[in-house]
């Protein structure tokens, strides 16, 4: 159906789910108000915990990290790689280039600003092994940063969006974290207490990465403006950042997906890049290019050592512990603490893509510009420490490290212009996350609509408001350290639900590729060439001929092959005679996967005739399909001349076909 344009009946009209509203906001803002209220035992309290996390758990988090990474390539290499996140014939929402743009900034956020030049120093100075301040230290310091920066973290967000986008889009459950469990609980338990859970969680998880991100973001571009005008970094100067800041980013999570995010997305690119092929061509380009490639290859030789490496056998055991607690471990929970939000936006744009494209997007598109930027403002600052006496640089990367990058621009041509540049490019790199964000917590706030349909104006606003406050008070109450302790201590619940998600994507693509290779082997016997024949017939009726159809025929047909099921002994659910458009039974299964069969009245916009092609006028007309539809979406034939016995026959061979294949996988 290349050539047609597919009309959906309305689906049902999005409305808040209060029980997660509700008791999401309420968890927040008790949280909130705790810390704001006794800052310091609520700190002291939290670095203990986060301590005992690491010297506890620091094993298990490298362990599941590297299994999130080796499940999501695994997948694309697999012949489950060429499964659809949607029917056969749903095509992507977004170009390519515009798709891929979007991955680009999703993920990509201020950070890399506030981390570009200080983390590599940070590392050089109070490295976790050898000698502080050493050749070995500098180059070691980029391997740790391109480790906590690269494929790992990139796995979590192709996770989670393959998760969420392959049941939404596939098997017809709501754009919702809760989604991913279905293959283990059943729908049942999804659209109950148990999907209500996970979506609770992982709204407060990603709250915690949202207020990081805004703290973070909020510093970054106040350093700049004390560094371009000598304003003072006042709370009341940070207090109008944060307003300005969160301001605009809710005027563009109101513009939604399709507006604000994407044009957002295509003006980070431009600005990211543009400052990047600055300080690449204005400072050591050659002594950069060749420390790229040394950094790429220290990365990728080092990769399977460094992801277990919990430096055991280091003298200074206690001190390389704490090292970890704050660098690697930190940056898996807050990786972690990220994936409810960017996967759900990553899925909200990737209806369509293969998995194979899902996965390649995500690792590589986003990942090749990120290591690039380390590389580059890593290498430049670590240049100017040790060669050319930048002392300030290096004080500055540990004790304010938001201020380095400004810094470290003063020695490039046009300074001033350059950090001002710098600035903006900050605040335009903080909005894209904060409103993707914003949009991902209301849809998860909410139940009803279309797949792809986003939650309504008012709620998108009440939660940047909630960010907003968030965060305001925890920076004025001095405990936004507190803050980024939460997100370690909730990133650790939070994996176990990506396990959790790895095991039901695993059990139902396994179970899709099973039904689908069935049918291909139903379809080369040729019980289907009724079907096919009649479809090459390219017969294109009315809604008139097409409905009277569905009256006389198909709905008389589904409640004879009900009868016939419940006669059985099974249990049946016919959906014959709440709507004419929509017909259709299911009927409860073991293992919580029912048979569903449905037959939907579907407009196509006709494909332009030859007249229209040579310059003719040419009206436009629609012809109308009974087309057939099982849990997995379309099945790609019409009904339309099939009689009352024939359409009973192909509902009992689907059943049949359903209950085989499920014997199949789960014997």
């Amino acid at each position: 159906m290349s050539s047609a344009s597919l009309i959906k009946p309305p689906a049902e009209k999005v409305r808040v789910n209060s029980t997660v509203f509700c008791t999401s906001a309420l968890l927040i803002l008790l949280l909130t108000a705790l810390l704001i209220a006794v800052p310091e035992t609520a700190g002291r309290m939290l670095g203990i915990a986060q301590s005992w996390l690491t010297h506890t758990f620091g094993w298990y988090y490298m362990l599941v990290i590297c299994g999130y990474l080796v499940f999501v390539i695994g997948l694309a290499f697999s012949d489950f790689g060429k499964l659809k996140l949607g029917s056969k014939d749903d095509m992507p929402d977004f170009s390519y280039g515009a798709w891929a743009g979007m991955l680009f900034s999703s993920g990509i956020g201020i950070s890399l600003l506030y981390f570009g030049a200080s983390e590599p120093l940070d590392h050089y100075f109070n490295p976790p092994q050898g000698s502080p301040a050493s050749l070995d230290a500098a180059r070691h310091g980029l391997q740790l940063t391109f480790l906590h920066w690269g494929l790992h973290g990139w796995a979590i967000y192709a996770l989670v969006g393959l998760a969420v986008g392959y049941f939404a889009y596939r098997h017809n459950q709501p754009l919702a974290l809760r989604s991913a469990l279905y293959p283990l609980v059943g729908e049942r338990w999804v659209r109950g207490s148990a999907g209500h859970a996970v979506d609770i969680f992982g709204m407060f998880v990603t709250l915690l990465g949202l207020v990081t991100n805004l703290g973070i973001g909020s510093m970054q571009v106040a350093s700049g403006l004390e560094y371009l005008f000598g304003i003072d970094h006042s709370k009341t100067n940070l207090l109008a950042v944060i307003l300005t800041m969160s301001s605009v980013a809710t005027i563009a999570a109101v513009s939604g997906v399709e507006n604000g995010i994407r044009r957002l997305s295509n003006l980070n690119i431009i600005l990211f890049s543009g400052l990047l092929l600055f300080v690449l061509m204005a400072g050591e380009t050659l002594y950069l290019l060749n420390g790229f490639v040394q950094n790429i290859g220290d990365y990728l030789n080092g990769i399977v050592l460094k992801t277990f490496d919990l430096y055991v056998y280091e003298s200074s055991g206690a001190e390389s512990e704490r090292w970890l607690g704050l660098w690697t471990v930190f940056y898996w929970a807050w990786w972690i603490s990220w994936g409810p939000f960017v996967g759900m936006f990553i899925a909200r744009i990737s209806k369509g893509r293969t998995v194979r494209e899902l996965v390649a997007g995500v690792l590589l598109i986003p990942l090749g510009f990120t290591l690039a930027w380390l590389s580059i403002f890593g290498n430049t600052a670590l240049d100017l420490v040790i060669n050319q006496g930048a002392v300030e640089l290096g004080k500055t990367a540990l004790e304010q490290p938001s201020m380095s990058i400004y810094q470290l621009l003063e020695y490039f041509p046009a300074a001033r212009i350059v950090v001002g540049v710098a600035v903006f490019v900050g605040f335009v790199l903080f909005l894209t996350p904060a409103d993707s964000g914003a949009v991902m917590m209301a849809n998860l706030s909410c139940k009803g609509g279309h797949v792809d349909e986003d939650a309504p104006h008012w709620l998108r606003i009440f939660w940047s408001v909630i960010i907003t406050l968030v965060t305001i008070g925890l920076l004025f109450a001095g405990n936004f350290e507190a803050m980024q302790t939460m997100v370690v201590l909730a990133g650790l619940p939070f994996s176990v639900v990506l396990i959790l998600f790895m095991v039901g994507l695993y059990k139902a693509m396994k179970q899709d590729s099973r039904l689908e290779q069935e049918r291909a082997e139903l379809a080369a016997r040729g019980r289907r060439g009724f079907s096919e024949r009649l479809t090459q017939l390219e017969l294109q009726p009315s809604q008139a001929v097409v409905q009277r159809y569905m009256d006389r025929q198909v709905g008389p047909a589904l409640k004879e092959a009900a009868a016939q099921l419940q006669f059985q002994g099974f249990d049946v659910e016919s959906r014959v005679g709440q709507s004419r458009a929509l017909m259709g039974l299911r009927v409860m299964m073991e293992e919580d996967n029912p048979f569903v069969y449905e037959v939907s009245l579907d407009g196509y916009a006709a494909a332009p005739s030859d007249a229209a092609m040579a310059g003719q006028a040419d009206i436009e007309q629609r012809f109308y399909r009974a087309e057939v539809y099982l849990h997995d979406g379309s099945q790609e034939y019409d009904l339309m001349g099939f009689s009352l016995e024939q359409i009973v026959r192909d509902v009992l061979d689907q059943f049949e076909s359903h209950r085989q294949v499920l014997g199949c996988v789960y014997s």
